[in-house]
């Protein structure tokens, strides 16, 4: 990807106490994949200046180290659904939105991913019951790490499904983390823990347009 009108961040060492790196700037596709690049993430409020930040510690879930309980394992075997990729980006987009109320998913917010997943740089993974959408999440690949950015459930358990038939895919694929960005007890009761910063920066080598493309047939190729 052309990374022209984008501005360089600040090494993420200088982001505060609570992770904020830098405000302002602009929220364009180019710039937001190279924040991920940088292990920088936009995140703010309604009426609220852009603002982009870089936590630590940073909670992820290391996707051969995912906890399944057996409730959970019994859910997955009893439940009627199937798992899509890149089927309804920005229905799910628009359900985490909705779902959780989260007022950052704006349109500008909105429209940024989409163009990334038009590009193939932005996936979502989706859990369907026939043609209709249960949960799902979204977020871009960097190789070895996926940066989640929401997730969304209509039913009981169906983001945990996502995120179990996710690991296990990812794992398949040489993709070792899942970045959630904070840790949460949900996440954390499926194997999230934090790492330090510079630990999760060391993830972000490699090739980042590695797994670019369209993941709907790369998923069906894995089965």
């Amino acid at each position: 990807m052309k990374t022209h009108h984008t501005f360089s961040f600040p090494p993420v060492e200088r982001a505060d106490r609570r992770g904020l790196l830098a405000i302002g700037g602009k929220l364009s596709p180019a710039q937001v994949w190279l924040a991920h690049q940088s292990g920088v993430f936009p995140w703010y409020g309604a009426d609220s200046p852009i603002l982009w930040w870089a936590p630590n510690p940073r909670g992820v879930i290391f996707c051969q180290d995912l906890h399944i309980s057996r409730s959970l394992d019994k859910a997955m075997r009893r439940m009627p659904y199937q798992i899509g990729f890149d089927r309804a980006f920005a229905h799910t987009m628009d359900y985490c939105a909705k779902v959780h109320g989260e007022s950052w998913i704006d349109e500008q917010m909105r429209s940024c991913y989409i163009a990334l997943h038009e590009q193939g740089l932005a996936h979502s993974c989706e859990l369907w019951h026939e043609d209709t959408l249960l949960g799902g999440l979204y977020g871009v690949c960097l190789d070895r790490v996926f940066c989640g950015e929401s997730m969304f459930s209509l039913v009981p358990n169906a983001s945990k499904i996502v995120l179990a038939r996710l690991c296990a895919f990812f794992a398949a694929q040489g993709i070792e983390v899942l970045d959630t960005q904070f840790l949460t007890p949900h996440l954390q009761s499926m194997g999230g823990v934090e790492i330090p910063r510079q630990e999760y920066m060391r993830y972000l080598g490699g090739n980042p347009e590695r797994l670019r493309g369209d993941w709907a047939n790369l998923y069906i190729l894995a089965q």
